[in-house]
C-alpha cells in the first residue's frame, strides 16, 4: 500500500498545482486522487446518530431508580 500524503502524489502528477488551483483538495479532485461522496444528512446529526444510546441510558435510568415518568423531556 503506498503511503505517500496526498500532498506528495499531487505534485508527483502536478508539480506546479498552486498556480492552477486554490489548494490541495481541490487539485486532487481533479487528478482523480479524492473524490466527494454523498451521505445521508441524518448520519451528520449527532443527536439522531446517539439517539439509540442517549435511550439505553435512559431506560437504565428508569431501571435503576424506578418509574416511567418524563425524563429530560423524553417521549
Amino acid at each position: 500500500m503506498n503511503r505517500d500524503s496526498l500532498r506528495e502524489k499531487v505534485e508527483a502528477k502536478l508539480p506546479n498545482w498552486r498556480s492552477w488551483y486554490p489548494s490541495i483538495f481541490h487539485a486532487a479532485e481533479d487528478l482523480g486522487l479524492i473524490r466527494a461522496q454523498v451521505c445521508d444528512p441524518n448520519s451528520l446529526n449527532l443527536s439522531k446518530r446517539h439517539s439509540a444510546i442517549q435511550n439505553q441510558a435512559l431506560e437504565a435510568h428508569r431501571e435503576q431508580w424506578g418509574g416511567h415518568e418524563k425524563l429530560n423531556g423524553d417521549k
